[in-house]
């Protein structure tokens, strides 16, 4: 049920896709379809209770530490000469060192792109405003039906929600108000701020504000705090995701939105996986856009793997499929906000994620009453799953397909 006009107009197209992720203006990395390496870029895992002395002594001999990772006891370092690298691998402090992967904001394509400020971003075929135009609802909000939650009263305040993405933009007009902090893993003296469009595109389809501009998120009051991963490229190493987590677990965020992956399976991202979990926090990741397999971190598990669909509820040919998807959403040409003070129509798993984390964070603010199943007084992650699962408007295949999983999530039924 559509409550808003939705007007607004739509002029001008160029389509990124995977294939060309080379292109001059590179706004976002490719999908990951294959393995990235960080080449001199290590993630050391120590051993138990090995001191924190003995650990920068052997840093110090054999490489140059870039940072640690308690929450994986580990330590990122970089190792150039292959007898140093292997002299350290065996050091009995030492469990394990691989190269630090490389994961990929899950965006398939981008239509348009409209910011005054930005004309650079689109320079082919761009079509800019200097003012934005009046709101909408945009058509995958509609469709998952939050907006009929919100006449309860219900827009997620003050529910906590993590976008571990390239940041969010500072100055967006329909996000600032819900911004409440942030963190760069990349470099932490550097600001959280969207250098790509990517994060602040997924912030929009979770929280746009409710005014008289641009769009209107899921849940339009939720609480949001930008975790920079990924650089302006829209690409970003493990250790630097596995850092994000940390800090969202250390700053009690509820539930984060991971619309980024790679096809590396690495033990210490599902360990940090694990420990977000454990912690309470509901993790919400991209299926992938390859047309294959899931990607990690969607494929664990622990996280609520979402596959995307057009506004026919129909799969998307690109979506990664399998056994591990848990719910579909819209992901098929969304209108949101986008950096600085834009908005832009993508695609991708990356799109349907952020309706499932808006969906997780409208329930998350609601009693857990009779779903309480381990009698703890409040939701926790598998709760939330299964309720957003049991809830989901069957498509495909009856029941579970790999597909569509469990089918398309609605967030007036899981409410209910």
């Amino acid at each position: 049920m559509n409550i808003f006009t939705a007007r607004g107009f739509f002029i001008g197209s160029i389509i990124i896709a995977t294939t060309i992720a080379s292109f001059a203006f590179a706004l976002f990395a490719k999908s990951p379809t294959a393995t990235g390496d960080g080449g001199d870029r290590k993630i050391v895992i120590w051993k138990d209770g090995v001191p924190e002395a003995r650990k920068r002594s052997l840093t110090e001999q054999h490489g140059r530490k870039i940072k640690d990772l308690a929450l994986v006891h580990g330590s990122v370092v970089e190792i150039s000469n292959p007898a140093t690298l292997e002299a350290l691998r065996n050091s009995p402090e030492v469990a394990s060192i691989t190269s630090d992967p490389i994961a990929y904001a899950a965006v398939r394509e981008v239509k348009e792109v409209r910011d005054a400020g930005d004309v650079r971003a689109n320079a082919r075929n761009s079509s800019t405003r200097t003012t934005a135009a009046p709101q909408v609802l945009p058509w995958g909000i509609d469709k998952i039906d939050a907006e009929l939650v919100w006449p309860s009263g219900n827009t997620a305040n003050p529910i906590k929600v993590g976008v571990i993405d390239t940041g969010i933009s500072a100055t967006h007009p329909d996000l600032v108000a819900n911004i409440k902090g942030g963190v760069n893993t990349i470099n932490p003296r550097r600001s959280w701020n969207d250098d790509n469009g990517h994060g602040s595109h997924v912030a929009g389809i979770i929280a746009a504000v409710n005014n008289t501009q641009g769009v209107i998120g899921g849940a339009p009051t939720a609480d949001l705090y930008a975790i920079k991963v990924l650089n302006a490229q829209g690409s970003g190493y493990y250790s630097d995701i596995i850092e994000g987590l940390q800090w969202a677990i250390t700053n009690h965020l509820q539930v984060i939105n991971m619309s980024l992956g790679g096809s590396a399976d690495y033990q210490p991202l599902h360990d940090a996986i694990i420990a977000a979990r454990n912690a309470g926090v509901v993790v919400v990741a991209a299926a992938g856009n390859s047309g294959g397999a899931v990607i990690y971190p969607a494929a664990y598990s622990e996280v609520i793997a979402v596959a995307a669909t057009d506004s026919t509820n129909t799969i998307a040919p690109w979506s990664s499929n399998g056994p591990e998807v848990d719910v579909a959403a819209p992901g098929v040409t969304i209108y949101s906000t986008y950096k600085g003070t834009g908005y832009a129509t993508l695609s991708g798993t990356s799109m349907a994620t952020p309706h499932v984390t808006a969906s997780t964070a409208l329930l998350l603010n609601t009693p857990v009453a009779m779903h309480d199943a381990n009698a703890n007084g409040a939701w926790d992650p598998s709760e939330i799953q299964t309720q957003l699962q049991s809830t989901a408007t069957d498509l495909g295949l009856g029941g579970f397909d790999n597909f569509y999983g469990w089918g398309l999530v609605n967030a007036y039924a899981a409410l209910q």
